[in-house]
């Protein structure tokens, strides 16, 4: 056998992670999305590269090619929710033939990867509420205490988990939108999202922020209770707020309170504008909402300073960051209302309804809007107690409202006594009355 033979087989043998490559297929539908793969721009889809052996399967030797970190893609296509999909299992520890530990190495799951991209107006639906200065100029606010403001915004309140990190976050709309910190969903497609009713549903990753640390999810459903956002000229220095979070080795969904330390940009804390506050922060807030006593959220929860002897100090960036990205899906800006509404689209259904048994499996045909087609609701209850409906504050017991037909959260507050708090499944050319709890019984 000729020596260049004998050469050639021999490194074969020794060395096939080396010479032997595979490809790695990423595709999209559509197609023509943007590539990145650990935030590099590779290409657009159909998109196919070359990797070594390795990079699909254990080496061979100690010498062969390893991954020795996870690959995370994100695909994007213009009028489309991004996707970051994980393409690596791992980390597995390498030993060779003599048991000695060569290190960690990662591998593509898969050869070929397929994401089905969701076009924006199916994920960005419902409405978003910015109580702008206007609104708040002309609108009349009984003024709640902390024990009620705080039954108002926990059910709107996410905890979330996903394969490498948890942390919190909060719906805008009742549609299912949660708002939390980009760094929680980051190199996930997918966490799973916990109501503080007990609720468990899967939250797909519709947007991250390129510039600050704010990332969008979406669950299935509707009548989600949902937070209004603050106007960000009504932040002031020295007001009360309470951060609700889900700090790791504590009990889900606790509150600190605190008030606002400052207002301004910190470059050191990151791009955007900056809230600080004393309200006590620990991993797990992420994401969080930052409330002021009106139950609107004036920013998300983010970090708190590493520094040793550092106490007392976190951080949320400024509800203006958040609204700066919704006005990408929800553009109506210009119209001074309270709503930035999404266009209306006769090919959009509705998403699943909430129940307190969790989502139907069916969300209702769309009907259209006519009086002779609601339900009416008469609220009984204490004198002059306030009523919320889907989160919004809607008057003063006693009170009859005509509501379209479907799921409704309920909340009557009154002066003394028990909250009251409900779903009530709202059915058309009905009524209704709902009736306050009975007293609490006095200890003996």
């Amino acid at each position: 056998m000729p020596k260049a033979c004998v050469s050639l087989a021999v490194s074969l043998l020794l060395f096939p992670a080396v010479i032997r490559a595979n490809k790695l297929a990423i595709n999209s539908t559509p197609p023509g999305a943007t590539v990145e793969i650990d935030g590099v721009k590779v290409g657009k889809t159909p998109f196919v590269k070359e990797y070594p052996g390795g990079y699909f399967h254990r080496t061979k030797t100690a010498l062969g090619s390893r991954l020795e970190h996870p690959l995370v893609a994100r695909i994007k296509l213009d009028g489309y929710a991004p996707k970051e999909v994980q393409l690596c299992n791992g980390p597995a520890r390498w030993r060779d033939m003599h048991g000695r530990d060569r290190g960690e190495y990662w591998t593509f799951k898969v050869s070929s990867f397929e994401v089905a991209l969701v076009p924006i107006p199916k994920t960005f639906t419902g409405e978003v509420t910015v109580k702008t200065a206007r609104s708040l100029s002309t609108e009349f606010t009984h003024n709640l205490t902390l024990e009620e403001v705080v039954a108002i915004v926990k059910p709107s309140v996410v905890y979330l988990e996903g394969s490498k990190r948890s942390g919190t976050g909060f719906l805008v709309t009742g549609t299912g939108l949660i708002a939390t910190n980009a760094h929680v969903a980051r190199e996930e497609e997918s966490l799973l999202a916990k109501l503080a009713g007990g609720f468990q549903l899967e939250a797909s990753v519709a947007y991250i922020d390129d510039d600050v640390d704010i990332a969008l999810l979406k669950v299935e459903g509707a009548t989600f209770p949902h937070l209004d956002l603050a106007d960000a000229s009504t932040i002031r220095q020295g007001q009360e707020v309470f951060a609700v979070g889900n700090p790791g080795a504590a009990m889900l969904f606790s509150v600190t309170k605190g008030i606002v330390s400052a207002v301004d940009k910190f470059p050191n804390a990151g791009p955007g504008t900056w809230i600080q506050t004393d309200a006590q922060l620990n991993p797990g807030n992420s994401g969080g909402p930052l409330i002021n006593m009106k139950g609107e959220v004036i920013g998300i929860t983010t970090s708190k300073p590493s520094a040793a002897n550092t106490t007392g100090i976190g951080f949320a960036l400024c509800v203006s960051e958040l609204v700066r990205i919704l006005r990408k899906f929800y553009p109506d800006e210009n119209v001074v209302t309270d709503q930035l509404a999404t266009s209306k689209s006769s090919e959009i259904k509705p998403p699943t309804p909430l129940s307190p048994d969790g989502p139907a499996e069916k969300a209702p045909d769309p009907v259209p809007s006519s009086p002779a087609m609601h339900g009416t609701v008469d609220v009984n209850g204490p004198l002059d107690s306030e009523i919320l409906i889907d989160g919004k504050k809607r008057g003063y017991a006693p009170a009859t409202f005509q509501l379209s037909p479907g799921k409704h959260f309920f909340a009557v507050f009154p002066t003394k006594g028990a909250v009251q708090m409900q779903y009530l499944d709202v059915i058309a050319n009905s009524r209704v009355t709902l009736e306050p709890p009975p007293p609490l019984r006095q200890p003996m």
